[in-house]
């Protein structure tokens, strides 16, 4: 296991699942430790604050990381919560970077209900875990990437078999049936409702790949994390995490959707706010509409 993950893990699993919250965010995090969670204050403090009444308010507590990628200074888990033998239950999709160190200097999540059966049988959390196709890393980053800005930031939903197996696609949406047809069905349904604007983050290894996208449900934004598994160059398995964006005036740090720079950081991929040249014509958005020019 790397430093990096095993940071990551023990943040969790002491912190949290333990309860020794001051000894694992001390232990675990770097010279800063910058909070993009909206009701987490920046720093150890902040930390504390939050997580001793959390603590308090549930005794009992199982974390299960199930899904664990480490990309560069990055890294995703994808997690299950039960507090108070399953009185409520949660999947948690967090993203982390480090510091030279290994150790934990900023953090954003998207926390969701847990879903015990969707409709194809599966949970919001089951499916593959083994990490494999190593060498093929950035390949099935550039796939997932392509597949974001194409198909679910500008609405290309005739390139979706360019993307999702034909042969066997997994869903773990709660609405949404297994196979490539019914994932077009579903995405015609949704494409009116729920608007894709930024990719902020993507972080792969393997055949795994996890983003963070800001999203918009009518007026509401949303933060949106989805979880693909490839085979072959394409995607056969997804894992979704969505959480409406706090008002502003309820934030306690700068917001889900803000980075932190500084000197020799890599910055979280931002795409293009503009759809460009493709296949032959240019798609411009503005606001929410989507305007083609030949």
């Amino acid at each position: 296991m790397s430093k990096k993950l095993e940071n990551v893990k023990g943040i969790y699993l002491e912190g949290i699942k333990e309860g020794k919250v001051r000894e694992a965010v001390t232990k675990y995090t770097g010279e800063r430790y910058t909070q993009h969670s909206t009701g987490v204050r920046d720093g150890v403090e902040g930390f504390v604050e939050f997580f001793m009444p959390f603590i308090e308010r549930n005794p009992q507590r199982d974390i299960i990381i199930e899904r664990a990628l480490v990309d560069g200074q990055y890294v995703f888990v994808h997690a299950y919560q039960s507090l108070n033998n399953g009185e409520a239950q949660w999947i948690t999709t967090d993203f982390f970077d480090t510091n030279k160190k290994d150790k934990i200097i900023e953090h954003w999540d998207v926390i969701g209900e847990y879903q015990k059966q969707t409709p194809s049988g599966h949970t919001s959390f089951d499916g593959e875990t083994e990490i494999m196709d190593m060498d093929k890393t950035e390949r099935n980053k550039n796939i997932v990437r392509r597949f974001m800005e194409e198909v679910r930031i500008c609405n290309r939903l005739e390139n979706i078999e360019t993307y999702i197996s034909s042969d066997s696609y997994i869903e773990h949406n709660k609405d949404a049936k297994d196979g490539i047809v019914n994932f077009k069905k579903k995405m015609m349904q949704v494409v009116d409702i729920i608007k894709y604007k930024d990719l902020f983050l993507l972080v792969g290894q393997g055949n795994f790949v996890a983003t963070l996208s800001r999203a918009y449900r009518n007026v509401e934004e949303l933060a949106q994390v989805d979880v693909f598994r490839l085979e072959d160059d394409f995607i056969v398995e997804h894992w979704d995490n969505c959480e409406m964006v706090a008002p502003v005036d309820k934030w306690r740090n700068s917001g889900k959707f803000k980075f932190t720079k500084v000197d020799n950081s890599k910055k979280p991929l931002k795409s293009r706010r503009k759809c460009l040249v493709y296949r032959g014509f240019y798609k411009i958005t503005i606001g929410y509409k989507m305007l083609i020019v030949y």
